[in-house]
This record gives C-alpha cells, structure tokens and sequence, in this order.
C-alpha cells in the first residue's frame, strides 16, 4: 500500500473526503517527524513505538576495492511494533 492508497482507504473508513485524510496524515507524519526530530519518543498503544537510536561511527571495507573506509556516526529511526499489531499478523 502506497501514500494515495492508504489516503484512499483512510477517506472511505472513516466516511471523509480524500483531501481531509490526506491532512490528517501528513499532520500525523509531520508531528511524529517533529518529535523524533527533538529526540523524543512516539508511541501509539498496541500499534507501535518510534524512537531515535544513535550510531557510533565505525570503519567499513568498499567492496569493489577491499579498502578500508570510515562511516560516520548518524542517528536512525527505530519502530517497535506493538503486542496487538504483532498478533494480528501472525
């Protein structure tokens, strides 16, 4: 499922029009941006959790030439599914 595809679904399941979904989406990806952006955590009960982790910089080898090369630190986004969403798919 794609963006339009879930705005699609999200307009017929709640019985809005596209373009009110498709700002409460963006508004729900903006505020999750925001915070994880801030450091903070997002939580949704049952669904899942987002966090930011950091990772140290680390040396790594180019494939093509065997050498060794430095990769910097960065911080990356983790999601945690929740227990009711892990059981609805298994």
């Amino acid at each position: 499922m794609n963006k339009s595809e879930l705005i699609d679904a999200m307009a017929a399941d709640a019985g809005i029009t596209k373009a009110a979904a498709k700002s409460a989406l963006e508004s729900l990806i903006g505020n999750v941006e925001k915070t994880l952006k801030k450091g903070g955590r997002v939580s949704l009960v049952g669904f899942g959790s987002w966090s930011v982790s950091k990772r140290a910089a680390r040396d790594g080898r180019n494939p093509q030439t065997g050498a060794t090369i430095k990769i910097a630190a960065k911080n990356v986004v983790k999601f945690k599914a929740g227990s009711d969403l892990s059981k609805s798919v298994n």
